[in-house]
């Protein structure tokens, strides 16, 4: 992992950041000079999220994670330059305020994200997914935080299984602590987002490895869609949505549609010609939706549509108990509709073509990416 230098005036925009011009100044002005705790940093959005944030300039950068080899690669990247990486858990409410304390922002990324493990493992996920949460709020009410953006999740709507579930109350104790704020105190809000191609919890992975053992590339459903985002795309739409919160809101990032059974074809084009195979030679088979697993992906509810906005890239989800948030000002610069007709399912969007899928991928080197993070024997 490399640092990036931080930018200012009379510097260019580190490589990651070009291509979103005046979202980047804004949101260099924004976290310039601050305090950021990120929990969760040695993940893949957290470490996507601490390289653009040590762009940006802060004054001090506080990551922390309880996985003790990925941290030390991290801090190994980062050569404590200005930023500082700490062992610990998001259950550990003692830790957590002693990190929070004079943070001006706290991004809470950790989680448990895996749903069959979560079916398995119930009570750990309620332990790190809610009452994580809950003492992350504590930390930030206690450590004077002037803001709090929690990375949620599509499963969160209309969840089926535990680790959506969890994910949606996480959602809710976020909304419900701008309630208790009095006029003061930091302002919370969640981001939410769909399938990042190229995490580690994504298909992309599985598939390479599949595609280099020669096959089969197993896909559960040819009918099943997902929202598709880079990890660059998803953290700089979480640094946004920091910038623009006003309290209680989730952010629903705006993305393109992908049919799985195209992500597998495409990625078999790609991958078979540099591994000295012939595309056909690759097959491709169905093995059934696993439980509590959906063909589709859901960002938004029906029930949440009404209470929406859409902004120019995100749609804005404001709170249900709007009484109780009389005071909050949800207002914003690129507002491009105060009302929604319909719900944000991903099979009620239109699909990337796969010669524009394809494109996406080689475009933003997400199969590049991706080899850093298998292991020796999976890589392509």
């Amino acid at each position: 992992m490399r640092a990036e230098k931080p930018f200012g005036r009379g510097r260019a925009l580190p490589p990651r950041l070009r291509g979103i011009g005046r979202q980047a100044g804004a949101m260099g002005k924004f976290f310039r000079g601050s305090k950021v705790l990120l929990t969760g940093s040695a993940g893949t959005i957290g470490s996507e999220l601490a390289r653009q944030l040590h762009a940006f300039g802060p004054s001090e950068l506080r990551l922390m994670d309880n996985n003790e080899t990925e941290l030390f690669m991290q801090m190994e990247g980062f050569k404590n330059n200005g930023a500082h990486c700490f062992l610990g858990d998001v259950r550990d409410s003692e830790k957590l305020c002693k990190l929070a304390e004079g943070a001006d922002v706290i991004i809470h990324c950790a989680a448990f994200k895996h749903v069959i493990l979560s079916e398995y493992n119930p009570f750990d996920v309620a332990q790190t997914n809610i009452f994580g949460v809950e003492n992350v709020i504590r930390a930030a009410k206690s450590g004077g935080v002037k803001r709090v953006l929690f990375t949620s999740s599509d499963k969160a709507v209309n969840p089926t299984n535990v680790m959506g579930t969890s994910k949606l109350m996480g959602e809710r104790l976020i909304t419900a602590a701008n309630a208790l704020k009095n006029g003061k105190g930091a302002v919370m809000s969640s981001s939410r987002f769909g399938n990042v191609i190229g995490s580690r919890g994504s298909v992309v992975p599985l598939f390479m490895k599949q595609i280099r053992g020669g096959g089969p590339v197993t896909l559960t459903d040819r009918r099943m869609t997902r929202f598709v985002m880079t990890i660059g795309e998803a953290a700089r739409l979480v640094l946004k949505a920091v910038c623009l919160s006003r309290g209680g809101e989730v952010f629903v990032t705006k993305m393109p549609v992908a049919r799985i059974s195209d992500l597998a074809e495409v990625m078999v084009e790609i991958l078979a010609p540099r591994l000295g195979r012939k595309p056909p030679e690759i097959e491709i088979v169905e093995t059934g939706v696993k439980p509590g697993e959906k063909l589709y992906e859901e960002l938004m509810s029906q029930e949440e549509v009404s209470r929406s906005l859409e902004l120019k890239d995100m749609f804005v989800v404001t709170p249900a108990f709007k009484s109780i948030y009389h005071s909050i000002d949800y207002s914003y610069d690129d507002i491009v509709s105060a009302g929604l007709k319909r719900s944000y399912v991903s099979a009620m969007e239109r699909p990337m073509t796969k010669a524009a899928l394809k494109r996406y991928i080689l475009e933003n080197r997400v199969l590049e990416a991706m080899e850093g993070e298998l292991p020796a024997g999976g890589r392509a």
